[in-house]
């Protein structure tokens, strides 16, 4: 596998392939189309098993729309060769691309409005209920994943609080232990840190290193490189509809791509593998 990069002048890089890793997801000139206009194009994408990757790019890019077509939430133009495949399959089974998904959003947390116990939502990942289910038994073990999924987040003590009790960040913690519960191999975070104030976007990001950490792969959807984990180390720039750069990103997160890919001058500084932007006022 190449990796293009685009640099704002239109030049191509070609760099080598991600060894070969088995490949999660593949996607090959896929088009999304409404009221016939092309909402995003993808030529060229892959994704391996564990591999990490930030998604980047101004509001209505097409970021959403390129993690829905991993999930399958929306489907590109037929082509007689699918341009979207998952572990090799041209027509995966949904159940079996869900069961390998965990997606936290920002927008999630508008459905946490009742007084259930925090163990109780948490178990309720096992379902796919908020809460559990009203049919069917909650086993010992299902209490027993759920208590393991908060403890190796850290917040195990909020086991028995009233989700409503809690801050904004604790509860975008308790929606990623939601979807650990399940055990899958990908974390899909979707702008996990807006709305959330400096103490909330510390441990969220401190816990997508920590999944990272395990060996799943976390994919990030966000506009700012302030989101982006030392963990993460691929970045794909997503601008008008179309992946505008793919590559590592000690590459791509310059003072002039940003600049470039958000269309107002801007100043990227590193520390620590940290990275940071602000305005160039």
């Amino acid at each position: 596998m190449e990796i293009i990069e685009r640099d704002p002048a239109g030049e191509k890089d070609l760099t080598p392939a991600r060894g070969d890793a088995t490949l999660l997801f593949q996607i090959r000139d896929a088009s999304v189309v409404r009221g016939g206009k092309t909402i995003l194009h993808v030529g060229d994408f892959e994704l391996a098993e564990g591999e990490h990757v930030a998604l980047l790019g101004p509001n209505g890019a097409g970021k959403s729309t390129f993690i829905q077509l991993l999930t399958r939430e929306v489907f590109p133009l037929w082509r007689e060769e699918p341009p979207v495949r998952f572990r090799g399959q041209e027509r995966p089974r949904l159940e079996d691309i869900k069961r390998t998904l965990g997606i936290v959003s920002s927008t999630m947390h508008d459905q946490v409005r009742v007084h259930l116990p925090v163990i109780d939502i948490v178990t309720g990942g096992l379902f796919g209920t908020l809460g559990l289910p009203l049919r069917g038994e909650v086993s010992a073990r299902d209490r027993a994943l759920a208590t393991d999924a908060l403890e190796r987040l850290g917040i195990a003590s909020l086991a028995p609080r009233d989700v409503m009790t809690l801050s904004t960040g604790q509860v975008r913690r308790v929606l990623v232990a939601r979807e650990l519960v399940r055990d899958p191999q990908v974390l899909i975070f979707d702008e996990p840190c807006t709305g959330l104030d400096p103490e909330g976007m510390y441990h969220v990001r401190q816990t997508m290193g920590t999944l990272a950490a395990e060996g799943r792969s976390v994919v990030l959807v966000t506009h700012y490189p302030e989101d982006i984990v030392p963990a993460i180390g691929r970045v794909l720039l997503i601008k008008n509809a179309e992946v505008f750069a793919d590559g590592p990103k000690e590459a791509l997160l310059t003072s002039e791509v940003m600049s470039d890919l958000f269309d107002v001058p801007l100043v990227v500084g590193e520390s620590c593998g940290w990275y940071s932007l602000r305005g160039a006022y």
